[in-house]
């Protein structure tokens, strides 16, 4: 029964998020300062998830093939490669290195 209490607190939760957002007056959203968080926040997020689920495994810090990867995708950006050749690079390289590694 505790997980159905969990879901509809989410669901409420998530509604009233989404509520709060339309009660926002317009002037609010037009300010200079407003609009450069909204801008940079998406990237921030996506650099944090991506960082979560390269280096980390639980609560443990890991450092493996997937780290490489990365680093071949971050120089590949570097270079202004296609947005293809970059996952590519990086696919390459974490399949090498995992299979060097074992």
């Amino acid at each position: 029964m505790n997980i159905w209490i969990a879901i509809g607190a989410t669901a409420v939760g998530c509604y009233a998020v989404k509520l709060i957002g339309l009660l926002v007056p317009v002037g609010v959203l037009e300010r200079p300062l407003v609009k450069r968080l909204a801008a940079l926040l998406p990237v921030a997020l996506l650099a944090a998830l991506t960082a979560q689920q390269t280096f980390a495994d639980g609560r443990v810090l890991v450092v493996d093939a997937k780290g490489a990867g990365l680093a071949a995708a971050a120089v590949a950006l570097l270079l202004r490669a296609p947005f293809l050749l970059v996952v590519g690079a990086a696919v390459v390289v974490t399949a090498g290195v995992r299979a060097l590694t074992g």
